[in-house]
């Protein structure tokens, strides 16, 4: 599959943002879809994803209760709403797409669980 994110920009700190990510190609093959984010100089990290089917979703600890993760499969589209955002959250964030059964709850975590990857949106938030 395709992914296109879409929705970054600069807010200030304690504003919110919504990201959306459009699956093409088709979702038939998708059993989960995650966001992930890359700040400068760091690794990529996880965000939170969403089994595709269910809608059940993960999150990062730092993130949970401030974001959410959201499917519209008549859309193709994931979303991330993200609420009272922080300098911290500065970072490219890209969607991903799980193309296989995930078996283990802890495999939605892991960067190297996902098949397709978008080309990210930077999202800044100063200092």
């Amino acid at each position: 599959v395709q992914l296109v994110e879409s929705g970054g920009g600069l807010v200030q700190a304690g504003a919110s943002l919504r990201l959306s990510c459009e699956i093409s190609g088709g979702t038939f093959s998708v059993y989960a879809m995650g966001w992930f984010r890359q700040a400068p100089g760091k690794s990529r990290e996880f965000v939170a994803a969403v089994r595709w089917s269910a809608g059940d979703t993960y999150y990062r600890d730092s993130t949970r209760g401030r974001f959410t993760i959201s499917r519209e499969k008549s859309k193709n589209t994931v979303y991330l709403q993200m609420n009272s955002l922080k300098p911290e959250d500065t970072a490219v964030y890209y969607c991903a797409a799980r193309n296989n059964m995930i078996y283990y709850s802890s495999h939605y975590y892991q960067e190297g669980s996902y098949d397709d990857w978008g080309r990210g949106t930077q999202v800044t938030v100063p200092s």
